[in-house]
Formats: structure tokens, sequence, C-alpha cells
């Protein structure tokens, strides 16, 4: 009968220590370590015969080549967080360039920064992608980790030390307002689970674009079943407007499918816009007008300034990258 294999896992319960000393301990990471452990891990690592398995030797090398992407597993996604079409298009563009580069993309979804932390450093690598977290969370990666890391998409207040690779969220923002503007319409609505970072952004560059007292606005739920409640709730409300503007993709969408069961035609009496351009904009109909953020070129850029960050080479931290609207059927002038 074949032996069963020993893990790091199996060696870190029976001596009550966590996989990471254990790892390290066979790595030769034990500056941190005390000698009693490493003398503790060393006879139990000998006595039950341990033999390295792949993610082992990728531990053990300098470079494990292996880039992480930590997804933050929010409430807003009710459990299908890797569903959303953001996040799939940003997954999909990060594999092409971390394949290009010679490299391994490991994803996770996590609630917190310390759970990136252990998991980052468990496997060891070469810098890490983080997508939908919060400012308070990159202080807390940048002054607990030293492996090099990326925020994807997010505001960061202090980037010193953090590739910080954002869109002009304002801008884009910006030209909705002034393409509701310019089509007519007087009176427009503004929809969003939140006011701060990025949407915040989106927010204020809209009114900007509009240029019009004319605005109202809908802090709306996150799940959907108490969203469409509160549509039907504030239905008056919206049809006060002709043109909304939603700052995504999804809760364009989903007002669009919202307005149809009510019987609202879009754009006839309602115009629509959204943020983004996921691939659903072009397949629903109407098709979305939305604002184009290149995620091609965003992915590139995060992979190749990771792996200068890791080679201690001196770049620019703070990348701000263009967008553009893009109109569909869902937006006409304003009716008579």
């Amino acid at each position: 009968m074949e032996k069963q294999r020993v893990r790091i896992c199996d060696i870190a319960e029976e001596l009550g220590l966590s996989t990471a000393t254990v790892s390290n301990v066979i790595h030769g990471k034990t500056r941190k370590i005390s000698d009693e452990t490493v003398k503790r891990v060393t006879e139990l690592l000998e006595k039950r015969e341990y033999l390295p398995n792949m993610a082992d030797i990728l531990l053990a090398q300098n470079s494990s080549k292996i880039i992480g992407v930590f997804v933050n597993d929010h409430e807003k996604y009710e459990g299908h967080t890797l569903d959303d079409f953001f996040i799939s298009s940003s997954l999909n563009h990060l594999s092409t360039e971390i394949e290009k580069n010679g490299q391994f993309m490991m994803i996770k979804k996590a609630k917190c920064a310390e759970e990136i932390i252990q998991f980052s450093s468990m496997w060891n690598m070469d810098g890490i992608v983080v997508i939908g977290f919060c400012t308070q969370d990159y202080m807390y990666l940048r002054s607990h980790m030293k492996i090099p890391f990326a925020i994807y998409d997010g505001i960061c207040e202090k980037p010193e030390r953090i590739l910080n690779i954002t869109i002009d969220n304002y801008d884009g923002g910006y030209q909705v307002g002034n393409h509701f503007k310019e089509l007519g319409h007087k009176r427009c609505l503004c929809i969003s689970d939140n006011k701060i970072g990025v949407d915040q952004d989106r927010i204020q560059g809209f009114y900007d674009g509009f240029a019009s007292e004319c605005v109202d606005f809908l802090l709306i739920p996150m799940q959907k079943e108490p969203r469409w409640k509160f549509y039907r709730e504030n239905l008056n409300l919206i049809k006060k407007s002709s043109a909304i503007f939603a700052v995504s993709d999804y809760y364009a969408i989903d007002m669009i499918c919202f307005l149809n069961q009510q019987g609202i035609a879009v754009p006839d009496a309602i115009s629509v816009a959204g943020f983004d351009d996921i691939s659903m904009c072009q397949l629903f109909c109407p098709t979305l007008t939305t604002v184009k953020q290149n995620g091609a070129l965003r992915a590139k850029l995060a992979i190749q300034r990771l792996q200068e960050l890791k080679e201690n080479k001196d770049i620019e931290t703070e990348i701000k990258l263009p967008v553009s609207l893009v109109i569909r059927n869902s937006t006409s002038k304003k009716p008579k």
C-alpha cells in the first residue's frame, strides 16, 4: 500500500504552528523563528520523512513566478464575486499579461487585508494585484509586507511604495453628464450604492458635466431584491427624470430591466448610461451607452510595473489612464 504523502499543513497541525512558520523553516527563512521551534519542526520533518511537492518547490525558489490576484469578496456581490462582469474582465486581461510574462496567476477572494498577507506570504508571491479594497486596507498592506502590490480598482490617498493604477473616473462621469446636456435633457438622476472613492469621482464629474442643479441622486441598496423594492418606492422620482446615469454598467442594465418591467421604454421615455463598458453592454437590448476603459492596457501596466518594483527600479507608482464615452442605443434626445 502506498504511503500517504506528508504535507506542510500536517506538520503544522501536529506541532500547533502556522503553515507559514513550517514553510519558512523548510526554506531556511528562520531569522524571526526561535531555535527551539526550528528544532521541533526539523525533527518532525525527518521523522515523518517529509518530501516537498511542487508547491513547496516553488516556495523554495527565489522567484515563485506567482502573481496573486485578490478580489474583495464584498457583500454586494451576493456570493457571486467572480461572476461580476468587471471583475471577470479584469481577471481575463490580467491572466493574458501574466502568462505572457512567464508567470502564474493565483486568484483568491478575500474579506480583509490580513487574509491577503497570510496567503501571499505562504506562497512566496512575486507580486500581488488587489481589486476592490479601500485605502485603510492598502495602508495596512504597505506597512505589514514587503511584496510589491498594485491597486487595480480603487483610490489610494498615499501611494508611496504602492503601484496605483486608476482611470480618470471624474472625466468619465463628466462626459456622460455633458452627453445628456447636449441631448437636451433638463432633469437627470444619478444612482450609486455609495458616495465615496471611485464612485464619488464619477458622480462629481457627472454633476459638473451636466452643469445643472436639476440632478437627483438615489443611494441604492446593494442587493437586488431590496434595490427593486427601493425603486418601486421611488418610482415617481425616477419618472421625473428623462435620463439616468448609473456609476456601473451592472446598475445601468439592472435599471433598464426594472424600467422595462414598469412599462417604461428605454430610450424613448428615459435614457440610461453606465460606466465600464463590460461585454454585456453590446449584447443587451438596447445596447448601452457607457464609459470605456482600456482593460488590456491596465493589466499590461500592472504586471510590467510589478516586475520593475520587484527589481527595485525607480518608477512612477501612480498612473491614471484616460477613458472615453461610447454612445449606443440606450441614450437619445429628450422626448418632447
